[in-house]
């Protein structure tokens, strides 16, 4: 295994590690899954270098949006849930309560 790979297989296991095991509160949860896509996405990104092919280096824009769209639509809810709860404490959320 090269030590590219290692330092990327790290990064993931890391930030799942971190989500897996932090769950207090809800922003330290979306930086673990930002982490999460900036290390799939440098890894995307340094296959499609490697592989010289026109089909594969669409694949880090791809996920780059999808990252973006998750970082936004991540943000527009702890807002929402600061607003409502008066904190982002994910213990204090009910999902059966509206």
């Amino acid at each position: 295994m090269s030590p590219i790979h290692f330092i990327l297989s790290s990064t993931f296991l890391l930030s799942l590690t971190g989500l897996a095991l932090n769950r207090s509160h809800l922003l330290s949860a979306l930086i673990c899954l930002e982490g999460m896509m900036l290390s799939l996405f440098i890894a995307t990104s340094l296959w499609s270098m490697t592989m010289t092919s026109l089909n594969c280096s669409i694949m880090p824009m791809i996920l780059l949006t999808f990252s973006a769209c998750e970082a936004s639509s991540g943000l527009a809810l702890l807002v929402a849930t600061t607003r409502t709860h008066g904190s982002d404490m994910l213990k204090n959320l009910n999902l059966l309560q509206c």
